[in-house]
């Protein structure tokens, strides 16, 4: 295991940068998601890492070393791809020895590791098999095995479930942390979908346009965001964003003088009747999810705000209601959407 620090590194093509100037400390033994929109720089970034796309500038250290200009094959990290990448003519216990046997390893010792990452993840009654008998969820653990095999200092992952249904992803992403707790491996995890992102990680890295906009647990994102952009991003449903001043707005505590926006997560808001609450609306539609039901209520200026309502409700769409917010879950934004609380 290894830790891995990003100093100041850039990535150019041609006139355009896409990596601007990230700094980032991963501990080891850290579990780091990188999340962001498509098109943020999360997996340029971790092909940086890796030494699969040049560092145009700055500095990448691996277990306090310099790795900034090291082929891929010298920086003893393994990479897990969304695609499987398995040869289809090697069984299982082929595919995960490959690369160990391709090192001219000992028999015994081949032997040895891939029955301890098949242990480990529970493949052992499929060593025999082909990779085209395989469901989609075995052929990724396959893929993580022949990467475990290896020893790496650090495991990278890029998008490794996108490839799969949602039952398999769940499944899979219960395999990955259990995975983690197994090994305490350094881990770096690139994702669009925050839920893996709040699951896994120990530490989420939110990405916008090749920079970093904030850093910081999974509970900490979610309740203290930086910015609109993560308060927006990190939640689902996305936080509730308003303007600060508005007709109808009913707040018992002023916002800061530099507020200009204000945000509530749908479950930071109870349904009361007009008049009781902060805001008055209209019911205008009704997303029913069986534990949940998200209200989705049209407020005129300050326009449509979601609730988080539990279990089922009565209400119909066209019903007026109020909206009651929790005082100290409000969230005040400057003009340039930075937090202010």
């Amino acid at each position: 295991m290894a830790g891995i620090e990003l100093k100041s590194v850039e990535k150019w093509y041609g006139d355009a940068q896409v990596i601007k100037g990230v700094d980032l400390a991963v501990e080891e033994g850290e579990f780091i998601i990188f999340v962001g929109p498509s098109g943020c720089g999360k997996s340029t970034l971790l092909r940086m890492i890796a030494g699969l796309e040049e560092t145009s500038r700055g500095q990448i250290v691996i277990g306090g070393r310099d790795a900034t200009a090291a082929p891929p094959a010298e920086r003893g990290l393994a990479m897990v791809f969304q695609s499987y990448a398995l040869y289809p003519h090697m069984s299982v216990r082929e595919n995960m020895g490959f690369s160990l046997k391709s090192a001219g390893a000992p028999k015994q010792e081949i032997a040895a590791k891939v029955n301890e990452a098949a242990r480990v993840l529970k493949l052992e009654p499929l060593l025999e098999r082909r990779p085209k008998d395989l469901s989609g969820g075995q052929r990724q653990r396959v893929a993580i095995g022949r990467s475990i095999v290896r020893d790496p200092t650090a495991f990278l992952f890029d998008e490794p479930l996108s490839n799969l249904d949602a039952a398999l992803r769940v499944e899979m992403r219960y395999e990955i942390a259990k995975l983690h707790q197994a090994l305490g491996a350094t881990m770096i995890y690139v994702t669009h979908d925050q839920v893996e992102a709040m699951t896994l990680a120990d530490r989420i890295v939110v990405l916008e346009a090749g920079q970093i906009s904030q850093v910081g647990s999974p509970r900490a994102l979610y309740e203290r965001p930086g910015n609109l952009f993560v308060a927006q991003f990190i939640g689902s449903p996305k936080m509730n964003v308003l303007p600060a001043e508005v007709a109808g707005l009913r707040l018992a505590e002023p916002l800061p003088d530099a507020a200009r926006h204000l945000g509530i997560r749908p479950e930071h808001i109870a349904l009361t009747a007009p008049g009781a609450g902060q805001l008055d609306g209209t019911v205008d539609v009704l997303e029913y999810l069986g534990a949940d039901t998200y209200v989705i209520v049209d407020c005129g200026a300050a326009g449509r705000l979601t609730v988080r309502a539990i279990g089922r409700t009565d209400l119909t769409p066209g019903t007026p209601c109020g909206l009651a917010f929790e005082p100290a879950r409000i969230h005040g934004f400057d003009a340039e959407g930075c937090a202010l609380r």
